[in-house]
């Protein structure tokens, strides 16, 4: 074989085997940072799986079942080194919005989803998940961690029976209030109190100047770790008071009880189910309940992870190829299925952790898998005295941020009219979250068509990040003829944040040439420190 043959294979093999690329060069600096981050993103994923079990209506074993196959599969086939794949709040709350919380149906769903994801990664489709809007996103996750976060209030108070439909879970939220328990409210208070102060802890936490002592710069990472691992710390913190008092006979907080002990068969998920009364419910019948939800949830999850790769690719100075992500999440609930895990995707917290930890490659969420799987082999027994109300306060911890009312104010100054689509979304996904979305994309599919009738295509930058495509590799400088332009929209504003990221990480220049009534937009948009320039 010769030389250029043989490069073409490996170039080949890479393509479809992203691990190829970094592991014949892997250094032994790399395996101790990925260990590091593996370790410390397991410490995080353990509490939030057991959480966003809860918002997804299943038991909490479901949420480590769906924790661990992600990290075994990325690490061959993803294309960023950043991002682990394991259960989020959206999914959670997707999917508890759609099989009811009923786990086998659950399984079923994870396995139909990664399906869909695959075909349209071989497809070549991932350039659909563009028309999807800012506004739509960003209306669907305000949404979402509203609706998520006020449901863990029940919890935080010690209720029971309380419905989960929005509307009627705020009703009998607010009327069940006298019926609450004391040492739930406390001890839920205490932990979100707790975590917020380890949150802002890390946040104040800048990189130590140069003249810092060693001793100052130990200090200041152990307050980092101990505050990236405040998930597992607090739980274990509520557990220990728990077992406390439980122990002298007092029975004050709403404990997890009894965890299915051990991992999980490897087996095919189930295509038949029976209902309480023993009617077998076909497989037709079944995906005939899923609804629209078949649609929606895996476009939500291959949305979600891919912005959260391309966020971190621009962060850190690399790039990922988006079918290759696609095809990745889709192996990982094709595969999770066979372990009982519900539909998963990119985590933006862990992924954060993972980054931030300084993790080298893919390999790190092997440790995270490895932790997971520890977790359920032995420490089961344990969670049984995890109270509900620390749970609560990790998923609300969590969500908060996901409340972005910075970008309704970008909206209102930059187009007026993103403001639509944004609030049929937000407002439609408290009646259900999957009609929240379809009504968001109708909306700005409307819109988008409404504009290409009344205005020439190249009088517009208007909704989708498909122009930044067309635009040079930011390896050099570029010049945006801008005389025609005389619409941009929010999206468009975000994709020309990231690209200006990406030019300035590579010392180039983007200039905007010739620009007409857009240029107050721009200046509102852009803060003059972002140098942008214009001509």
């Amino acid at each position: 074989m010769s030389a250029a043959e043989s490069t073409s294979l490996c170039t080949l093999g890479s393509a479809w085997l992203p691990i190829l690329s970094w592991l014949p060069g892997y250094k032994l600096k790399w395996l101790q940072m990925d260990l590091i981050a593996g370790v410390t993103v397991g410490l995080t994923v353990v509490p939030q799986g057991l959480a966003y079990a809860e918002v997804a209506g299943l038991p909490v074993q479901y949420g480590l079942y769906s924790a661990f196959m992600g990290g075994f599969i990325y690490t061959f086939l993803g294309t960023s080194k950043d991002v682990t794949l394991g259960p989020t709040a959206i999914m959670s709350l997707l999917c508890s919005s759609v099989v009811g919380g009923q786990p086998s149906r659950a399984v079923l769903l994870c396995l139909l989803c990664g399906v869909i994801q695959a075909a349209m990664a071989l497809l070549r489709l991932g350039f659909l998940l563009d028309f999807i809007s800012y506004p739509v996103i960003k209306g669907f996750t305000c949404a979402a961690a509203v609706t998520i976060g006020f449901g863990q209030v029940k919890n935080i108070l010690g209720l029971k029976g309380v419905p989960q439909q929005f509307f009627l879970q705020v009703y009998y939220t607010f009327h069940r209030i006298p019926e609450a328990r004391i040492g739930d409210v406390v001890l839920g208070l205490l932990c979100l109190t707790l975590l917020v102060m380890l949150t802002l802890m890390k946040a104040s936490l800048g990189p130590p100047p140069n003249d810092c002592p060693p001793s100052s710069r130990v200090a200041r990472r152990m307050v980092w770790g101990i505050a990236t691992m405040r998930n597992a710390l607090v739980v274990v913190a509520a557990s220990c008071v728990a077992l406390s008092w439980d122990a002298y006979g007092h029975h004050v907080f709403t404990i997890t009880g009894n965890i299915t002990k051990g991992l999980p068969p490897f087996r095919p998920p189930p295509t038949t189910d029976t209902t309480g009364n023993g009617t077998i419910v076909s497989f037709g019948e079944i995906v005939e309940g899923f609804g629209g939800g078949l649609a929606v949830i895996p476009f939500m999850g291959l949305l979600e992870s891919i912005a959260i790769a391309k966020a971190f690719a621009s962060q850190n100075d690399y790039r990922i190829n988006a079918n290759q992500e696609l095809f990745a999440i889709g192996l990982t609930n094709i595969m999770g299925s066979f372990v009982s895990a519900y539909p998963v995707t990119g985590s933006f917290g862990r992924t954060a952790v993972n980054s931030q930890t300084g993790v080298c490659t893919p390999a790190g969420g092997i440790v995270t898998s490895v932790i997971v799987l520890l977790s359920l082999a032995f420490l089961m027994p344990v969670f049984y005295y995890i109270p509900k109300a620390s749970l609560a306060a990790v998923i609300i911890c969590a969500v908060a941020p996901m409340v972005d009312f910075h970008a309704v104010a970008k909206m209102w100054r930059i187009r007026r009219l993103d403001l639509l689509p944004f609030s049929v979304t937000f407002l439609m996904s408290f009646w259900e979250v999957q009609y929240g979305i379809l009504g968001g994309i109708a909306v700005s599919g409307a819109m988008l068509l409404t504009v290409g009738l009344l205005v020439h295509p190249f009088h517009s930058l208007v909704c989708t990040s498909v122009f930044r495509s067309q635009l040079a590799s930011p390896a050099r400088s570029v010049v945006l003829d801008c005389l025609h332009v005389s619409t941009i929209d929010y999206s468009v504003v975000n994709e020309l944040k990231d690209l200006l990221r990406q030019f300035k990480l590579r010392g180039a220049v983007l200039v905007f040439s010739r620009l007409q009534v857009q240029q107050v937009i721009l200046s509102r948009a852009f803060p003059a420190t972002e140098n942008l320039c214009s001509v």
